[in-house]
């Protein structure tokens, strides 16, 4: 029965809505909903023998909803506007230099690794979000399917250790905790800091939303001078 793709879509959702409801009884940050779902899912597939693609295929309405979804973030971006107005010269910057740091240390590390200029322009845009990252990435002559894995392993991290990081740093508040995990891990830091704090997570998706600009405009002139200085 499980072999039927249309069983992805059910079992997909089963799983992440029981892990969270674990999750949240823990209250531990090592203990994220999608990366244990992600974790389960794989090895039920493995087991149970069904190849990605069919798998993929079921639940293809969950990867249409994804952009719809970072759309949504703008919500409570809309409810801090009065804040953004007030502090907007010192959040651009803040996001700008955000976004030149994820993408020049992504980069950099890779080109000194040895990678080629294709692996390294699809871990360049790795701190935006999927779509962004995917069309970022392939216009750099980067690989789309390796930006997008980049990104959910991004996210993962700063999902489970951003505010671990930040506790530890007494980095404590609201506006910078949420403009740092919205510049280094996207949406999946955002979903993170508005289950924390409702404004932690305004601040966060406002960085999502301004980094992903900023990386989309400056990634194409920036990928060519790093790979002529490497």
């Amino acid at each position: 029965m499980l072999h039927d793709i249309w069983w992805s879509l059910p079992l997909t959702l089963v799983v992440f809505f029981l892990v969270r409801r674990l999750a949240a009884r823990l209250n531990n940050p090592l203990f994220n909903p999608l990366l244990i779902s992600m974790i389960i899912l794989i090895v039920l597939l493995i087991l149970a023998k069904i190849p990605y693609t069919r798998y993929f295929k079921g639940s293809e309405l969950l990867n249409s909803l994804l952009q719809p979804a970072v759309v949504a973030l703008a919500y409570p971006l809309y409810e801090q506007l009065h804040q953004i107005r007030r502090r907007w010269k010192s959040l651009i910057s803040i996001c700008f230099l955000g976004s030149l740091v994820a993408m020049i240390s992504g980069t950099w590390i890779a080109l000194r690794l040895g990678a080629t200029p294709a692996i390294a322009a699809s871990i360049m845009p790795k701190s935006v979000t999927t779509p962004i990252a995917m069309a970022v990435g392939n216009s750099i002559g980067g690989i789309p399917a390796i930006s997008a894995v980049c990104v959910i392993f991004v996210g993962i991290l700063g999902a489970v250790f951003g505010h671990i990081l930040l506790n530890a740093m007494h980095i404590h508040t609201k506006a910078s905790r949420g403009l740092a995990m919205g510049s280094a891990s996207h949406a999946l830091g955002t979903a993170r800091c508005a289950e924390l704090d409702y404004e932690e997570g305004a601040f966060s998706s406002l960085a999502l939303v301004i980094c992903g600009i900023i990386t989309s405009l400056v990634a194409p002139f920036l990928f060519p001078l790093l790979i002529a200085m490497h």
